[in-house]
Order: structure tokens, then C-alpha cells, then sequence
């Protein structure tokens, strides 16, 4: 438990220092100055990318789950680890203003920051929360669709996390997750730095178990809805074709 608190209290400190530094240096995309280009290579279109305010780009995300998760006018969509919001913000175009997006985030920092960029760009669907996904603030059943962009990994306790997905959605509901899984074991020095938990690489899971985690926590029609090899500039040596990107999907 004190590994655990110590990884989450690392990553917190991380991402708040992000979203005040205004830094996109994160491992989880590569790191680099045209923050379109980062975001365009995980899966976000031009169209996209100029739909949603420009300083809710930090690059911090391994895909674009908004996209494939099929979201209607009118649903109730949540965001695990919504950071400054672009997935948020893309998700409110598609559920319209009949329709709400909920931003949680265990970051003040990105919370704040999040909460600004909202207030100054007139969204009137959407909220973001302080909270840390395994234990949600949010009430049973209470919405339709969940996404995530590359964050449950960095979860010390991934089955409580999907475990609280699956008790706020509503029976029918939903889940579309952008997220790293690895293919094999990774060295065991990466999996004990802090510095890779909070690049998004030292906490993923093998493709199988994560999976099955998924599975576990009650989940059914559990897959992978596409996938692309990941590496970035100056990664480990050892770590280039252990590390995928993945968007699982699944029902409650």
C-alpha cells in the first residue's frame, strides 16, 4: 500500500507541474514542440485538433477514444483522467447540448486548469470533478459512456478502477479506452521507476491481462477495437515492440 500511495502521490505531483509549466513532456506521447503533430499522430483529425481550444492540447494521450466510442446526442459521458479537457471537450460536440460531459481528474492543477479553459470558452455541457478513478465521484448508474486516454495505466489498481467504471454506468452502458498494454515482461528496473509509472509505461499491464482485468470487474463483449505499435524518441532500448497502444471496448 505504501508503494501505491507513493506512485500516485509521484504522478499527481508530475501532472501538476504539466498543466502549470504548460509542458507536454510526458512519455506518453513523444515529446516535442508541435503539439498538432503529437496529437495528429495518435489519432486526432485536422478537424478535430481546430474544433477544441488550442491550450487544452498538451499532448498527453496515446489515442483518440472520443472518436471510436460512437457517442449520441444526448448521453451522459464520463471522462477518466480528463486532464485540461480536449477529450471532454471533443465528446460535448458529439452529445450536444442535450447531452453532458463529466471531466474527473485526481490533479488540481488540471482540474483548474480544465475549469478555465470551459468558463473562458462558453461550454455549457460540461463539468470536471477532483477525484481519483478508483473511487469515482459519481452516483450508481449515472452515465452512459466512459473514455479514458492513456491513464489507467497509471493506476496502481486497475481493477478497483474499472470496478468503479462499471458501477457508475448505467446497465447497456459503455466503455472506450485509449491505453498502453505490453507485449511480454518489461525489465524489472522500469517497472520499479517512478519516472516510468508516470510516463505511462512502468504501471501497463500485458495485452492479455489487462484484458482480463476488464473482464473481471464485470465487463462483457471485452476488444480491441484497434491498436498501434508505440514508440517515441529516446525510449529504453530494450522497451521498442514491448509497448502497444490499444482502444479496448466493452458493455455493462
Amino acid at each position: 500500500m505504501q508503494r501505491e500511495d507513493e506512485i500516485k502521490e509521484f504522478v499527481k505531483k508530475r501532472y501538476g507541474e504539466l498543466a502549470t509549466q504548460g509542458s507536454s513532456c510526458c512519455s506518453c506521447p513523444s515529446c516535442g514542440p508541435d503539439l498538432q503533430a503529437q496529437a495528429g499522430a495518435v489519432g486526432y483529425s485536422e478537424q478535430e485538433l481546430g474544433s477544441v481550444p488550442s491550450e487544452a492540447l498538451m499532448g498527453l494521450g496515446c489515442g483518440n477514444p472520443a472518436a471510436l466510442a460512437e457517442l449520441k446526442e444526448g448521453e451522459v459521458v464520463l471522462d477518466l483522467g480528463s486532464g485540461p479537457g480536449v477529450d471532454v471537450f471533443l465528446a460535448a460536440q458529439r452529445v450536444g447540448e442535450s447531452g453532458r460531459v463529466i471531466g474527473v481528474d485526481m490533479t488540481a492543477e488540471m482540474v483548474e486548469k480544465a475549469q478555465r479553459i470551459a468558463s473562458r470558452r462558453g461550454y455549457h455541457n460540461v463539468e470536471f470533478r477532483m477525484g481519483e478513478i478508483e473511487n469515482l465521484p459519481l452516483d450508481d448508474e449515472s452515465v452512459d459512456v466512459i473514455i479514458s486516454n492513456c491513464v489507467i495505466n497509471l493506476s496502481p489498481d486497475k481493477l478497483a478502477t474499472f470496478r468503479e467504471a462499471y458501477r457508475v454506468l448505467k446497465p447497456g452502458g459503455r466503455i472506450m479506452i485509449s491505453d498502453l498494454v505490453t507485449e511480454g515482461e518489461l525489465p524489472e528496473d522500469v517497472r520499479r521507476s517512478f519516472e516510468a509509472w508516470a510516463g505511462c509505461i512502468a504501471g501497463a499491464l500485458e495485452r492479455q491481462e489487462y484484458l482480463d482485468t476488464i473482464k473481471q470487474a464485470g465487463f462483457r463483449e471485452v476488444t480491441i477495437a484497434a491498436q498501434h505499435s508505440y514508440g517515441e524518441p529516446g525510449m529504453d532500448e530494450r522497451l521498442p515492440g514491448r509497448i502497444t497502444s490499444v482502444q479496448a471496448k466493452a458493455h455493462k
